[in-house]
């Protein structure tokens, strides 16, 4: 038997921390995901709609 001897006991528990290591990686995406789409959201600054938009404000990178 030698080294395959422990291969079906632990086949189980090796199984358990392989998707709780996948479920991590996808919990930490999510996290770095949703951190980062607020920041986004927060950052961007609307232009305000009773005014036209002009060439000076879509080219103009100093204009706030």
């Amino acid at each position: 038997m030698g080294i395959h001897y422990d291969y079906k006991s632990t086949r189980g528990d090796k199984a358990m921390k392989k998707e709780a290591k996948r479920k991590a990686r996808i919990e930490q995406r999510r996290a770095k995901r949703s951190s980062n789409s607020s920041k986004s959201l927060k950052d961007e600054k609307m232009h305000d709609i009773d005014r036209p938009i002009t060439l000076e404000d879509l080219t103009n990178p100093d204009k706030n």
